[in-house]
């Protein structure tokens, strides 16, 4: 019988801390393979990714994982309660034993302690983040507000850090499925998550990475210790065939146009474009010349940056509140992205056991759902801007899953 550890990851790019985290990740579960699920072309904090799902996976592959799934848009480009959800079912539908993740906190009984409190304290909990909300301040800030207010007793999780964060919902996401994965945590080594800057000499965040790339434009050699050598090599691939790296300011003229010829109608019908913010984003579209400024002049105390950034993914790529509502609140297949030889193995021991579809090849999969995938990856391949854009515009049906052996 082969063991599977889960890992939920974006690896934009992967660096030293990723594969720290792995190694760990496999030592702690006695696993023999570790499955990865990945965030697709478009990220949790609104943002397009560093280079293609594609060469993420690569990167991963190369670095020890075995089996790489795409985290559907749809959950990929949510809040982490949505994200965690779509995640977790994931990796229960293809058979994981547990799920390792890592943490500021590092101690798995303080998650377990923490989801089971605040459960107990629901009702009271829930009604406490409206009142905060209701005074105008951004949800994560309600969240922490509320956590502040109930009191706590020993061995409950810090839940101001974004790890913990998530972990919290993951854990939480395991109990409500009912699912026998069994959650586990590793410390995190060094850089805190959003580091703008390095701060040892091997370990750096993911924030201070791409940092360094754009700040550089061609040259890798400021990065080269905080990444392996496979992550190294393919980002300087990326940019031979591609140009650049993708960023914010690649899709400014797009989300600019979209805004300035859509009705303040037609914005409302975008998923998370609530409470007259249309108005705002048309307003601020006009005025700005670039993205990080348009940013600024939409950015509020109600209003996280990071939410901002998902309603203008969800403007881009033209996401309705309609579709996102009519979708189920867990996953529905699994978008094989790549494998080793480990990965193809245990897939073709336990694939008849899955719970869920498993889609190696696109064409053959005509379901719904998958559509919003196909669109963020066409609407990402506008980054790019040039003659090249092409390949990746047609990648989403032409490349089959990614092999290493």
């Amino acid at each position: 019988m082969m063991k599977a550890v889960g890992v939920i990851v974006e690896y934009n790019p992967f660096h030293n801390g990723h594969a720290y985290h792995l190694q760990a990740a496999k030592e702690t579960a006695h696993a023999d393979i570790a499955i990865a699920v990945m965030s697709g072309n478009f990220l949790q904090r609104g943002e397009p990714a560093l280079v293609s799902k594609w060469y993420r996976t690569k990167m991963a592959l190369l670095n020890g994982v075995d089996i790489v799934l795409e985290l559907p848009y749809r959950f990929a480009t949510q809040k982490a309660e949505t994200f965690s959800n779509g995640a977790v079912s994931i990796l229960d539908a293809i058979g994981c034993d547990s799920l390792c993740f890592g943490s500021e906190s590092g101690d798995i009984s303080s998650f377990l302690q923490t989801v089971d409190y605040l459960d107990t304290h629901k009702e009271r909990f829930d009604q406490s983040i409206k009142m905060n909300i209701k005074s105008g301040v951004s949800y994560p800030k309600a969240l922490s507000l509320s956590f502040q207010s109930l009191s706590s007793p020993e061995n409950i999780l810090s839940l101001d850090k974004p790890n913990n964060i998530l972990g919290f919902h993951y854990v939480k996401s395991i109990l409500q499925q009912k699912s026998s994965i069994i959650p586990l945590t590793v410390k995190r080594k060094n850089a805190d998550y959003h580091d703008e800057h390095f701060a040892t000499e091997t370990i750096a965040s993911a924030t201070s990475i791409r940092k360094a790339l754009f700040a550089s434009k061609i040259d890798n050699s400021s990065i080269e210790q905080y990444v392996p050598e496979a992550t190294s090599t393919l980002l300087k691939e990326y940019l031979t065939v591609y140009g650049h790296f993708h960023q914010w300011e690649n899709y400014w003229s797009y989300l600019r146009f979209r805004l300035l010829h859509m009705s303040p109608e037609e914005l409302r019908d975008v998923y998370e474009v609530e409470e007259g913010i249309e108005h705002r984003l048309i307003a601020a579209a006009l005025e700005s010349t670039h993205f990080k400024e348009f940013m600024q002049k939409i950015k509020t105390k109600r209003y996280t940056w990071t939410r901002l950034q998902r309603i203008c993914v969800h403007i881009i790529t033209n996401t309705k509140k309609a579709d996102m509502k009519s979708m189920p609140e867990i996953a529905s297949y699994l978008r094989l992205l790549g494998m080793t030889k480990n990965g193809k193995e245990y897939l073709n021991k336990y694939k008849s056991q899955f719970a869920l579809p498993l889609v190696s090849k696109l064409s053959a999969y005509k379901e719904k759902d998958i559509l919003l995938d196909i669109k963020a990856s066409r609407v990402y391949s506008f980054g790019i801007g040039n003659q090249t854009s092409d390949s990746l515009l047609h990648q989403e049906y032409k490349q089959p899953p990614i092999y290493i052996e």
